[in-house]
């Protein structure tokens, strides 16, 4: 295969050309009718609009609420721990750094699923409890931050 040879996956459709005489199909009002609100330039009404009717995004009720003091932690197994050498410290940007985690969103929680062999030392926002007591018996330390 050379580059002349290439050719496009679907056929390309030729743009409508408007206002280009009779002829075309597609002269005088270019498509458009005779007057009326879609006619004018810049014509034509919003997405959603009804035409006067109560539009479905105001009929419909709202529900629920954001709460604009909630944080959302990047979660963290203890198997995911198991990996890393021993004597290491946990922290967010090294969990970044080692790309274990996409995100620091508003800090890290280590959560109990899994078993640690390892003596880690654990920097985070929030530990569970049942990761501090794994932690602690593998003869690592925990730090909230």
């Amino acid at each position: 295969m050379k580059l002349d040879e290439l050719k496009p996956a679907m056929p390309k459709t030729a743009r409508k050309r408007v206002g280009r005489g009779v002829g075309s199909g597609l002269g005088k009002t270019s498509g458009k009718g005779h007057k009326g609100q879609n006619a004018r330039s810049g014509g034509g009404v919003r997405p959603g609009f009804e035409g006067g009717q109560m539009p479905l995004f105001r009929r419909i009720p709202k529900r629920g609420f954001k709460n604009i003091n909630s944080k959302e932690y990047t979660e963290v197994t203890l198997a995911m721990l198991e990996n890393l050498e021993n004597g290491t410290e946990v922290t967010v940007d090294s969990l970044l750094e080692l790309g274990m985690i996409k995100k620091a969103n508003d800090g890290i929680v280590v959560l109990g699923n899994g078993e640690l062999t390892k003596k880690l030392t654990v920097k985070a926002a929030r530990v569970t409890k049942s990761a501090e007591a794994k932690i602690v018996a593998a003869g690592g330390k925990v730090e909230v931050v």
